[in-house]
């Protein structure tokens, strides 16, 4: 009788000191949406320049499971000198703040089958997108900055 006392007793004991393990797991904050940017800057061997926002344009940038698309237009309906209009689209992968991007369609058709990595970060309603640029063959090769609010 003692005997099987004690063995329950070690079972209980055993089974109380285990850890739970939690099973929730870390996720990334969820980038799905759409996203207008509220500013960027392009750095080039040490020169920053500003490049958004710029009056009379607006920019967003969509997200879902595992594509994004960009657009950037004039508010003037195309007409006049400033009249602009940039796209672009494709697939992306986001692990641990870890952001990369294949473009595979850009009105900028030199730009298009190319691969970047960026750092990406969320912070509440912000996005704030880090990293290089670099296309050998198009002699670019800069670091951007661009900052992101969801739209509601």
């Amino acid at each position: 009788m003692k005997i099987t006392f004690l063995a329950a007793a070690l079972v209980v004991s055993l089974i109380s000191c285990n850890e739970k393990k939690d099973t929730k797991t870390e996720t990334e904050p969820s980038i799905a949406g759409t996203w207008s940017l509220a500013s960027s800057r392009v750095i080039t061997k040490g020169d920053t320049v500003l490049t958004f926002p710029v009056k009379g344009q607006e920019m967003i940038k969509i997200f879902n499971d595992n594509t994004f698309a960009f657009f950037k237009h004039d508010l003037n309906g195309g007409k006049g000198e400033a009249a602009i209009f940039d796209s672009g689209a494709g697939t992306y992968e986001l692990k641990n703040g870890d952001y990369s991007e294949h473009l595979a369609y850009c009105n900028y058709r030199d730009w298009e089958n190319r691969d970047f990595k960026f750092k990406l970060d969320v912070k509440k309603d912000s996005l704030i997108q880090t990293g290089i640029e670099k296309i050998d063959s198009l002699n670019i090769n800069q670091e951007i900055v661009e900052i992101y609010v969801r739209k509601k």
